[in-house]
């Protein structure tokens, strides 16, 4: 009887300025971010997605929870969309605010959305990873007990400083090459470590964050009854949907019924009796690791992509290039001691900036390019090389005045 987690990842990056630095700016911020257009994004997305998602997974939580099958949901909410939201849209805010205690968690990941879990020194992560957890905990009132690294990345040594930091639970993707003839529908430890492993159901997870509105699939359309009677036919201790909240309204627009669908699906779900909605610190407390998910630090895992690895960030020589460079420049920003070029330095490593400068082939390459809002991966190759080589230059600066002082 598998316990279902509805775990949606909401995020939106602090986008850079499309055509590189406003050297007429003197406010850092300014002179690398477009305000303008972060704000013209994350107002279309707020209408399209975050105000009537929201709004019908609260209706349905109200409806349940006094009945014996109560939906329950979970939200991993990045640092920097809960920065956004309070700057333009405060009213989401207090609407994730209403959901009853009992009914929804709020699980931990990286302030910055950041990849500095690939870092050499992991000291850099787990002070996003803190950062986040004091926010979550003063604006829910709930403390995370699981967390999801940026895009499921995910290794032992990650698992490791998680455990360190005090999670009792880590999601990652239920990879085959890692399983091998074992199903994700289980927990799992890391060698040598207690902490559970939660792993993303991909097939019945991209079913409705990827396939939805595709005319070629052979399960078009999809219904709730049919999806409800996939979940039932699932075999293990917790089935895993996680997906990206803008899969509701801006990666599947409303026409294509993709609401009709998320109304359904707690109803439908709920005619099963051996289905019923969980959250994933409830799972973890229930429930022992049945075998070791053994993920070593070369073989680094993720959500993205066929290969299911860090190449949609990594995977070309301009993309590790900068990568190496914001590694770099850490050591000299954390000797600046400039909390205004910590910011902006952490504002930087946000995923989202490399996956935009992807340049892979095919049905992989399409997502990068829907994600991007640069026109060509070579535009985004100079906009970032335009802000690193600036910012570099005025973190110098500073440690320079700053030896001059002493």
């Amino acid at each position: 009887m598998p316990l279902v987690n509805l775990v949606f990842e909401v995020h939106q990056p602090i986008r850079l300025r499309k055509y590189g630095v406003d050297r007429k700016s003197k406010n850092m911020f300014e002179r690398y971010f477009s305000d303008s257009f972060n704000k013209e994004v994350f107002d279309r997305v707020a209408n399209k997605c975050y105000y009537p998602a929201t709004n019908t997974l609260l209706d349905i939580v109200n409806d349940l929870k006094n009945t014996r099958k109560p939906l329950k949901v979970a939200f991993s909410i990045t640092g920097l969309w809960i920065e956004q939201a309070m700057k333009w849209h405060p009213d989401l805010i207090e609407l994730f605010k209403q959901f009853p205690k009992k009914h929804v968690e709020f699980i931990s990941e990286t302030y910055y959305h950041s990849l500095a879990s690939l870092f050499d020194d992991m000291g850099e992560w787990e002070d996003q990873v803190k950062e986040h957890r004091a926010l979550i905990t003063s604006l829910f009132n709930q403390k995370p007990k699981t967390i999801t690294n940026t895009e499921l990345i995910y290794n032992n040594v990650i698992a490791r400083h998680a455990e360190k930091l005090g999670y009792k639970g880590i999601f990652t993707e239920g990879v085959e090459r890692i399983l091998g003839w074992r199903s994700p529908n289980y927990l799992y430890r890391p060698p040598n470590g207690n902490i559970k492993i939660l792993l993303r159901n991909r097939r019945l997870t991209d079913d409705i964050g990827y396939r939805f509105s595709s005319r070629w699939w052979s399960e078009w359309p999809l219904t709730a009854e049919k999806y409800a009677a996939w979940l039932s036919a699932c075999d293990g201790q917790v089935i895993n949907l996680f997906m990206d909240y803008e899969t509701f309204g801006e990666h599947h627009e409303e026409g294509s019924g993709i609401f009709w669908f998320l109304k359904a699906l707690p109803y439908k779900i709920n005619e099963y009796e051996n289905l019923t909605f969980s959250l994933p610190r409830e799972v973890i407390e229930k429930n022992d690791a049945v075998g070791v998910f053994d993920v070593f630090e070369l073989s680094t895992i993720s959500w993205a992509d066929m290969e299911m690895d860090v190449s949609a960030w990594l995977g070309n020589d301009v993309q590790l290039a900068f990568h190496n460079e914001l590694k770099r420049l850490g050591e000299l920003v954390k000797r600046a001691k400039d909390k205004e070029l910590l910011r902006i330095w952490r504002l930087l490593q946000t995923s989202d900036h490399l996956h935009n400068i992807c340049t892979k082939w095919w049905g992989d390459g399409d997502v990068h390019q829907y994600f991007s809002y640069f026109d060509h991966p070579h535009q985004g190759f100079a906009t970032i090389a335009d802000v690193l080589f600036d910012f570099k230059e005025i973190v110098m600066d500073s440690i320079g005045r700053k030896q001059k002082k002493n």
